[in-house]
């Protein structure tokens, strides 16, 4: 069961994050989790257009924005369960610092679920006119808001990466720029993480991270990237023939 099989990854608290690659245009929105969850914490929904939007025959999809908190993989679960047997693409748009364990708890579960991935904005119609609030309703309502994806300028940081790698099909446009940035382990209920034991932790973790993006078929230097970085605190822009040569896509879109 898709439930059992990920929620071991949760039992550690301390978790590794990476910081955000870029602003996200100034995006501000109430929590979605409850009192406990952040504002900007990631949703999805399923968003439609016309055929053949976001891929053969595909008109409608699964966008997911926002930061992945500790709870993200839950409002997945919640959705992927209201769809059945239905596998809508995914198309990620991530911002803010993310939590890279959950982020390979929403790839393992997009993998169990069959589904592809892919990165862009999607950009709900009926918002062009509407606040921010009000656009926010809009995508968490009853039925499918018409909507398009825009794949200009596309950026994808440790935390898309990790979510990314869990697609059957993973693509991201050809001139969409990986970000792998430093990270650092943070536990949410003891912040005050010694020296010694973030280290063992990091080790840990790199290992996790390794066997994982093993598992879905990309190649395990791109750890050696991001452990190289956390090290360091330096930056690592990885482009078209990196993505092809890492397998962090499995095509590049046109």
């Amino acid at each position: 069961m898709v439930r059992l099989g990920v929620m071991s990854s949760l039992v550690i608290l301390a978790a590794f994050f990476a910081q955000p690659a870029r602003s996200q245009d100034g995006v501000r929105r109430a929590p979605v989790g409850g009192v406990s969850s952040p504002a900007d914490a990631m949703i999805f929904y399923l968003a439609r257009g016309p055929t053949g939007i976001c891929g053969p025959n595909c008109s409608e999809w699964i966008a997911a924005e926002g930061a992945v908190q500790w709870d993200t993989y839950k409002r997945l679960l919640a959705l992927l369960d209201r769809l059945g047997e239905r596998k809508p693409p995914v198309v990620l748009k991530v911002w803010g610092e993310g939590n890279l364990n959950v982020a390979t708890v929403l790839g393992k579960i997009i993998r169990q679920r069959g589904l592809d991935v892919s990165a862009g904005s999607t950009l709900v119609s009926q918002c062009a006119n509407t606040t921010e609030a009000e656009c926010f309703a809009l995508k968490r309502g009853d039925g499918p808001p018409e909507a398009r994806i825009d794949t200009a300028s596309v950026v994808c940081d440790v935390v898309c990466v990790l979510i990314l790698a869990g697609g059957v099909h993973r693509t991201l446009t050809a001139d969409a720029r990986v970000v792998i940035s430093p990270t650092r382990v943070r536990n949410r209920l003891a912040p005050n993480v010694s020296a010694e034991h973030r280290k063992g932790l990091a080790e840990r973790f790199g290992d996790q991270f390794r066997l994982y993006l093993i598992q879905m078929g990309v190649r395990a230097e791109l750890v050696d990237i991001i452990d190289r970085n956390s090290e360091t605190g330096h930056t690592t822009s990885l482009w078209r023939d990196d993505l092809l040569r890492l397998r962090i896509v499995t095509a590049l879109a046109l």
